[in-house]
């Protein structure tokens, strides 16, 4: 197994940070109901097949700050097994960010892959 560089390693962390709203609101936003963290955490690594990864512990803090910025909303419901849980849902300000950050991920996106995809052709 060859070890990541700390350079690569940082790389990736920075990348992976200036995504993670993005991936969070777009994933609470298309299911039909709230749900609570642990839930998105399975649902992003389900749902990943291409090296992004989020460690649960890592994602409060984003959904605190989504929440805090109006992006998300939550609740805190009674759980049959263990304590309670705090569900999250989006909010109309969030599916409205949600469309703007999708639309600029996709321009970031398809700018960065053409001058990767330039430099090869030089």
């Amino acid at each position: 197994m060859s070890e990541v560089s700390l350079p690569t390693r940082k790389f990736q962390k920075e990348l992976n940070a200036g995504i993670t709203s993005l991936i969070l609101l777009y994933i609470v936003e298309k299911s039909e109901e709230p749900l609570y963290g642990y839930q998105i955490a399975k649902k992003i690594n389900f749902e990943n097949k291409h090296g992004f990864s989020m460690k649960q512990s890592g994602l409060y803090p984003v959904l605190r700050s989504l929440e805090k910025n109006e992006l998300l909303e939550s609740s805190v419901e009674p759980s049959v097994s263990g304590p309670p849980r705090r569900y999250y849902c989006i909010t109309d300000t969030g599916s409205k960010a949600l469309i703007k950050w999708k639309e600029i991920w996709s321009d970031l996106r398809a700018n960065v892959d053409n001058i990767l995809e330039g430099e090869k052709n030089d």
